[in-house]
């Protein structure tokens, strides 16, 4: 249990140490109001709360919520573990891992190839290093489908960045730095190709102005229905573990 979770629980009158399962305080200098934010990634509720506010005042806003709180965990669709005969999509096309234990291996390999996700392994559980492969493969692809967009008008990348991050797919600075969820791998075709469109596009257009839009389209390859999958259905990228 964290600290602040501890503090917060000995402040109120009755406490419900059940809270400090699925709500993490967080205070910040910046909030005017306490807030209640779903980290789908880690299934628990991030509790914001104002320097200098009395907890027990968080913790009554905690307890006020508390139903709201079970039933947003319970709508949470169940985690798929990276396993062996699982099928997965990966860069748009179905894949089946096959995971191959041989306790005498000295490392784990893993391939991709015709739909298979091959992972030789000494490990029980190589979900981990599946992880890892997949990161690499993301940025990979994901910084080869940008610079090949960034050419289309004329721009040039500084970088590209693969990180595991919980609400933002993409990324783009005023410097050209460029950075992306590797959970993008999981998403159809047209909406890893559109989130890239929309970095790109940032690196002419750092606003999302109508120029932006029109431009993020231009380079989408199918716009409207990669645009139209993350809108609705990008929570299900935050389920592989």
């Amino acid at each position: 249990m964290k600290p602040l979770i501890k503090k917060l629980l000995r402040s109120a009158p009755a406490a419900l140490p059940e809270l400090a399962d699925y709500v993490e305080l967080r205070r910040s200098k910046r909030a005017k109001r306490l807030g209640l934010r779903l980290d789908t990634k880690k299934r628990l509720f991030i509790l914001t709360v104002p320097k200098g506010m009395p907890l027990h005042r968080a913790y009554n806003f905690a307890i006020e919520h508390e139903e709201w709180m079970e039933q947003k965990l319970a709508e949470l669709p169940a985690p798929i573990k990276l396993r062996h005969g699982l099928r997965v999509p990966l860069f748009g096309t179905m894949h089946t891992i096959k995971i191959q234990y041989d306790k005498h291996a000295k490392r784990t390999d893993i391939t991709l190839a015709g739909g298979i996700l091959l992972v030789r392994t000494n490990k029980e559980d190589p979900s981990a290093r599946i992880i890892r492969f997949l990161r690499q493969e993301a940025r990979e692809r994901l910084y080869a489908l940008s610079q090949e967009k960034a050419a289309q008008i004329g721009k040039k990348i500084k970088g590209v960045a693969v990180r595991d991050t919980k609400s933002r797919w993409g990324s783009c600075s005023a410097d050209g730095n460029l950075s992306y969820s590797w959970r993008l791998v999981f998403a159809p075709y047209e909406s890893f190709d559109y989130v890239v469109a929309h970095e790109v596009a940032h690196l002419k257009h750092l606003n999302h102005g109508k120029k932006f839009w029109m431009l993020c389209e231009e380079l989408s390859e199918d716009y409207d229905t990669g645009h139209s999958w993350m809108k609705k259905n990008s929570y299900e990228l935050m389920r592989y573990c």
